[in-house]
């Protein structure tokens, strides 16, 4: 025969437990340190001129961020494929001591050329190397997108900080691969811009700024487009999962250039529990389109063994979700072609810093532009009590 507890017992055993299973849930979360932004206060903004020499190149096409916080310095990869310069990265300082940027508030200190396996500068037109994360190895690694139109495949390479030298080569699927026949592969121009490392080191992530030729269409006016998340394994230095991350469509009220260009430019690991930023960009012909979205895996589907995605039920895939957090039209600047995004320094009120970053594309119409957040981090207990559904609490 079950026998019941008596009410008196239960409501004992009750008061015990579920202080306990709050207590256990609260630490849980902590210990996740998921990383989830409540608000994006803009603090200010620099800019550099075209045409800017320094050490005898010229400063632009900066198309991707990374932060030394150990140094409070910044490397900013050019998009030069060597026509101005050999491929190249530059140091900058960028002064947050205020709690803002003003225009004077970012300089070069530094430049290093990227070498070949010969210990020697790229041959211009072989690389156009768009994104850039740091490591805790004083290791930088640099995506380039290649060129489709002369089957130059892309690659995601690893170099010392300090010389510039190749030290490692990950392998790229080969369903990113450019193709003679235009089939499959990435599309030209529209291939790794993006690249973050996970805090704890192990992960690494890019993605194509459109969708693979096999994957559906590029972004155009009012249509988004299909681009791929693809994460490494940076112990095994493997690729793993792949991830579906749809873009916004822009449709531009007036655009009578006839020009349009939409992408993802970049993405930004928060923490280790698959939590991002990314930046959207959008040329509309008189202007351009930025958003900043905050992204989760949590619930994405893995389709990396997928070699396209329009071959099957789309239903069944679950694209990264995707919160907006800020457009940038909102705000009082004129924007450039914002291309690169990092977290930057801790500002004098202990809150995390965002930094984005422009490629001007060496034309002397558009200028290096520097944008500065703060980020306002949501604490786990407010996290708890929002989970729990109870009153906000501030």
């Amino acid at each position: 025969m079950l026998r019941l507890p008596k009410p008196r017992k239960l409501s004992l055993i009750l008061l015990f437990t579920i202080p306990l299973i709050l207590i256990s849930f609260f630490f849980s979360n902590f210990a996740s340190a998921s990383f989830i932004i409540s608000s994006v206060e803009f603090i200010g903004q620099a800019t550099l001129p075209t045409g800017l020499s320094f050490q005898k190149t010229e400063v632009g096409g900066l198309s991707g961020i990374t932060y030394d916080a150990r140094n409070n310095l910044y490397y900013a990869i050019s998009d030069d494929r060597g026509q101005k310069a050999p491929a190249r990265f530059y140091t900058l300082s960028i002064d947050l001591s205020q709690g803002k940027l003003t225009n004077n508030g970012v300089i070069p200190v530094g430049v290093t050329n990227l070498l070949n396996t010969d210990n020697q500068p790229f041959l211009p037109n072989t690389t156009d190397t768009e994104g850039i994360a740091l490591t805790n190895q004083d290791t930088i690694f640099v995506a380039s997108e290649g060129d489709v139109d002369k089957l130059i495949n892309p690659f995601i390479k690893e170099f010392a900080l300090a010389s510039g030298q190749t030290i490692s080569t990950l392998p790229i699927p080969d369903k990113f691969l450019p193709d003679p026949q235009k089939q499959k592969g990435i599309r030209n121009n529209l291939a790794f811009e993006s690249l973050t490392i996970t805090p704890n080191q192990k992960f690494l992530f890019t993605a194509s700024e459109n969708a693979l030729i096999q994957d559906g269409t590029a972004a155009k006016s009012g249509v988004g487009t299909s681009c791929r998340i693809l994460q490494y394994n940076l112990f095994t230095k493997q690729p793993e999962q792949e991830f579906l991350y749809q873009t916004q469509p822009i449709t531009p009220l007036f655009n009578p250039t006839g020009k349009f260009a939409s992408g993802l430019p970049d993405l930004l690991a928060l923490d280790n529990e698959g939590h991002f930023l990314s930046i959207e960009r959008s040329f509309t012909g008189l202007g351009f389109t930025v958003f900043l979205f905050q992204v989760s895996l949590d619930k994405a589907t893995d389709i990396h063994s997928l070699e396209s995605i329009v071959k099957i039920n789309t239903d069944s895939i679950k694209p990264v979700e995707k919160k907006l957090l800020l457009d940038l039209r909102t705000l009082d600047v004129s924007l450039d072609n914002i291309e690169g995004l990092t977290l930057g320094a801790k500002l004098p009120d202990g809150q995390p810093s965002l930094i984005l970053i422009s490629d001007n594309n060496f034309n002397g119409l558009q200028q290096t532009q520097i944008l500065a957040f703060k980020l306002k981090i949501e604490s786990p207990m407010t996290r708890l009590l929002r989970r729990l559904r109870i009153p906000n609490v501030q």
